[in-house]
């Protein structure tokens, strides 16, 4: 029988290290073909390592939870039982960029089913929360789970923390006092960093030291898009209804195709324009934002745009989403407007140039045809990098915007 070494996994040509979350499997366990092994966490999703052959987990060499694994290097040993081909890579990512495309029903699923096999009796937790309960050594049969279908999220292990933390005298928890300073009436919870956390602090902070922006803000009246959108959803089925995101996605490919100058990235060799129009949409997630890709989408549907955004939402909340789903992207779009903020302003994403902010569509007084009137109203802020986007151009891509989101039946019609 021979012993294999099982190495850190590269889950992304980009990938050079990754966060060994946790192991499925313990030393001296058998292992069978196609058995998750282990979790890996990256800046952006928590995947599974499955064995590709049979054996036994003679030694594990990392221990869960730690960081920064280099690819490649060995995690684990496995005895391959007899008979098992030794040629067989031993371990590979079950969601890895070269792998098959998830299907429709495996990208709608529930995220519990996607986290938690439907025989485990332990309760339903994500990778993350899972993670944080293990470290601070807590009971999830403690916690009362506000994810789908009861599952526990990390703010769930978050809020669990904090009431602990109250019920404790300062005294007794000196690492809060520090905190309580600055609010003498409150108690505060010291909880590690994700990786995708992490990873997010250090490309914010890079994008904002390192990229000159600036800013050119627009209204747009979207009282016919608004109506154009309940008609469309009088005759759709409940689960499929259209978003005004949706609509805002689809203007903005199309105005990508009107003013290319937009779909560009800066490098130190060369300014690159980009021959395909792909739109990352920000996702807020336990973990921070995520922003999945939709491609080609000035050739694509108001419907099908619809129904790929909802379905890399459902994966990117889930931390499901597989690398070629998020990676690239020539521009990106952060919707607040369901929260209720009237406008902000986005830090770009690089190495793209440009990212549009949206806010709420909400009654404001405005001139109708020379006259005072009540009309809907939405704020949306174009960031752009002004290496490669002068502000004449910018104008001229709100500008374009506005006729798309103001004409709505000769754009999305299906």
């Amino acid at each position: 029988m021979a012993t294999i070494d099982i190495v850190m996994p590269a889950l992304s040509p980009t990938m050079t290290e990754g966060r060994l979350s946790r192991w499925l499997k313990r030393e001296g366990d058998e292992v069978k073909k196609g058995e998750a092994i282990a979790e890996i966490e990256t800046d952006k999703t928590v995947l599974e390592v499955e064995a590709l052959c049979s054996g036994r987990l003679t030694k594990i060499l990392v221990s869960a939870g730690t960081e920064a694994v280099p690819v490649n290097h060995p995690i684990a040993l496995l005895t391959a039982m007899s008979g098992a081909r030794e040629t067989t890579p031993p371990v590979i990512p079950n969601s890895s960029a070269k792998g098959p495309v998830a299907s429709e029903e495996e990208a709608g699923a529930s995220p519990q089913l996607l986290t938690q096999k439907p025989n485990d009796s332990r309760p339903l937790a994500s990778p993350r929360a899972r993670r944080i309960i293990a470290e601070l050594g807590l009971q999830a049969t403690n916690m009362q789970g506000s994810g789908p279908g009861g599952r526990i999220v990390a703010a769930d292990v978050e809020r669990a923390v904090a009431r602990r933390y109250r019920a404790v005298e300062p005294a007794e928890n000196p690492g809060s006092q520090a905190l309580a300073a600055h609010a003498p009436d409150a108690r505060a919870a010291s909880l590690p960093h994700s990786v995708a956390r992490k990873s997010l602090a250090r490309r914010l902070v890079e994008a904002k030291q390192q990229i000159p922006h600036f800013y050119v803000t627009m209204d747009y009246a979207v009282d016919e898009l608004l109506a154009v959108r309940a008609r469309f959803n009088e005759l759709l089925a409940t689960d499929a209804r259209l978003s005004l995101n949706d609509f805002v996605i689809r203007a903005c490919a199309l105005t990508l195709r009107d003013v290319p100058a937009i779909n560009v990235m800066w490098s130190d060799e060369a300014m690159c324009s980009m021959d395909t129009i792909d739109i990352a949409i920000a996702v807020a997630t336990a973990d921070g934002l995520i922003t999945p890709v939709i491609r080609n989408a000035d050739t694509k549907s108001l419907l099908d745009i619809s129904r790929e955004a909802r379905k890399l939402a459902q994966r990117a909340r889930a931390r499901r989403l597989q690398p070629h789903e998020y990676q690239g992207g020539g521009f990106t779009i952060s919707n607040l407007g369901m929260f209720g903020v009237r406008e902000f302003s986005a830090i770009i994403n690089p190495p793209q140039a440009a990212i549009l902010a949206v806010g709420a569509a909400e009654p404001r007084p405005a001139i109708v045809s020379n006259s005072l009137a009540v009309a809907t109203m939405m704020t949306c802020t174009l960031s752009c990098d002004h290496r490669v986007i002068d502000g004449a151009t910018a104008a001229k891509f709100l500008g374009s915007l506005r006729a798309h989101l103001s004409a709505p039946l000769a754009d999305f019609s299906d």
